[in-house]
């Protein structure tokens, strides 16, 4: 299949943060692009501002009838999230039409062009967004799809110049449903392999395998910066030409040298075999963020960027919505979101904080996505929680999941040993706040706790005054 000769595509699902950004690549190609949500979200009204049709009754008659009558040079474009019993869908699949899930499509994609895929159970979306904007901000021609909404680019997409010729392509390899096996990287960073998503994979040992079969998929002449406690873990690859290069903050052949904790940013010393570069300042803050830098500096030095490009580059990074975005610092009142959603995030996430603002009293608000994530690694949630002065538990957002019996948030609360923890509920938790003034408040989790953050942000400016 021509992607490019396609009158059509219409998505299944179009308002997930990689299903929107293939809806945009298509639409920027200039071919006709619709489709299904279930419910408008901020990301959907972009998406119609952009031109493309969007509805939301899941409804055969809904979908464009240029779409229904004319199958030929038409795709469907569908997520498995999606309910089994869905009209749209079924229709399709009835009728015959040429369908594709998100992660094929983006593999065709990647099959033409010169590719970076960079993935891991946490930090893939801020380092391919640190690649990209290196690359990008330096003069390189990229298209860049993102597992978040950037900052310095305000879309999960980056476009490249056609006028330039082919683009180098950066892609977050996402690991759920195995999907990065359909990639066709020339260069592949792996940031972390902690075990997760053990609802698709069954258990640790397979999503190590899984990662594995995504490093064997690197070109042969290719190159693999890898985190040196994830190399560790995996077996060889089979590839024996492939050039690996291991990071770390304190160890492999590529690591960060005097951290300095800033009130809103980290500065370090990038350390290889070939290169030192010192001074560096990233705007965006935490320790697991300056680790993410060292793949992304060492790609820019791949593309031979210059040493002054790549100073500048980590300076007017901005970061991703919901990954360590300060919302509120003064000097009495600090609030910080994040999406961290797994105990190590977690971990380093308030580490970070600590490390930011040591002295202050640090309350934890954090939403736990999952019944089976949170289930199969509750101690580690409050164990790595315990990091917090306070720690305030919303409940479980199920995502996808149906409940689990005797799988709530309470049964993190017991192994918090911070001084003070509690549950709130969503409608009482700004009540609570307001009652006992937070000094640096942050919230985490990867569910609908983001819809808080402006009654949050208020609240502590409130407090401010």
């Amino acid at each position: 299949m021509n992607l490019k000769q396609l009158h059509s595509v219409h998505f299944l699902g179009i308002g997930g943060i990689g299903m929107s950004a293939l809806a945009r690549w298509f639409n920027h190609l200039g071919i006709k692009v619709s489709g299904y949500d279930r419910t408008p979200s901020a990301l959907t009204e972009a998406l119609e501002q952009e031109g493309m049709e969007i509805h939301y009754v899941d409804a055969i008659e809904n979908i464009p009838v240029k779409v229904r009558e004319d199958q030929k040079n038409t795709l469907i474009v569908w997520t498995p999230a999606m309910p089994k019993d869905s009209a749209e869908l079924n229709f399709c699949m009835e009728k015959g039409f040429e369908m594709r899930k998100r992660a094929v499509v983006l593999g065709m994609i990647t099959a033409s062009l010169p590719t970076i895929a960079v993935a891991g159970t946490h930090g893939k979306t801020t380092t391919s967004s640190m690649v990209a904007h290196l690359l990008k901000s330096s003069g390189v021609n990229i298209a860049a799809f993102l597992g978040g909404l950037t900052q310095n680019y305000n879309s999960n997409l980056i476009l490249h110049d056609e006028a330039e010729g082919n683009a180098t392509v950066v892609v977050e390899a996402d690991e759920f449903d195995r999907s990065f096996l359909h990639l066709h990287p020339n260069v592949a960073v792996v940031t972390s392999v902690d075990p997760d998503h053990l609802d698709i994979y069954g258990d640790g040992a397979a999503m190590l395998e899984g990662f594995s079969q995504f490093i064997d998929l690197i070109s042969p002449d290719g190159n693999l910066y890898i985190q040196s406690h994830a190399f560790a873990k995996l077996r060889k690859p089979e590839n024996a030409s492939l050039k690996v290069r291991q990071y770390g903050l304190d160890s492999g052949e590529i690591k960060a040298a005097n951290i300095q904790a800033l009130p809103a940013a980290f500065k370090f010393d990038y350390i290889s075999e070939r290169k030192n570069i010192l001074g560096l300042t990233l705007s965006m803050p935490g320790f697991h963020n300056v680790e993410n830098a060292l793949p992304a500096i060492s790609i820019a030095l791949d593309h031979g960027i210059e040493e002054e490009q790549i100073r500048n580059g980590l300076l007017t990074y901005r970061g991703v919505k919901r990954r360590f975005e300060i919302w509120v610092q003064q000097e009495d009142s600090v609030y910080i979101d994040d999406y961290a959603h797994h105990p190590e995030e977690i971990r380093a996430f308030l580490s970070s904080v600590r490390a930011m603002f040591p002295g202050k009293k640090l309350t934890a608000v954090f939403q736990p996505h999952l019944f089976t994530r949170t289930r199969d690694f509750a101690s580690g949630f409050s164990e790595c929680l315990s990091l917090a002065d306070e720690v305030v538990l919303l409940e479980i957002y199920p995502a996808r999941e149906l409940p689990i019996e005797g799988v709530n948030a309470a049964m993190l609360l017991e192994g918090i040993t911070s001084p003070k923890k509690s549950i709130q509920s969503k409608e009482n938790l700004l009540d609570y706040l307001k009652e006992n003034q937070p000094e640096v408040l942050v919230t985490m989790g990867a569910g609908d706790i983001d819809r808080l953050v402006f009654s949050m942000t208020n609240l502590m400016r409130r407090h401010e005054n």
